[in-house]
């Protein structure tokens, strides 16, 4: 670790994975949003990197460290109204 504290999880953003599909079985396959204390989103999905790094736009990167995660449709549609906006 480089000295500093994980980030806090401040709440989940939509509702939780077991009330909005069958996907989530013994909190296994559980995609889920939440934000972070410093405003920042922290998400739980599944890895597409090996799947999508060559298919990325020309000005487009995943660099050491990151990984392309698809989040269902059903996660961000359930988070919306409690994404904050910049307006």
């Amino acid at each position: 670790m480089n000295g500093k504290l994980p980030p806090i999880i401040v709440r989940r953003l939509g509702i939780a994975p077991a009330a909005r599909s069958v996907e989530c079985v013994a909190c296994n396959n559980c995609p889920d949003l939440f934000e972070l204390e410093d405003g920042d989103f922290a998400v739980i999905g599944f890895d597409m990197t090996d799947e999508l790094a060559d298919r990325l736009p020309a000005d487009a990167g995943c660099g050491p460290g990151e990984r392309i995660v698809r989040v269902p449709r059903a996660v961000l549609v359930a988070a919306r109204q409690e994404i904050p906006c910049l307006v």
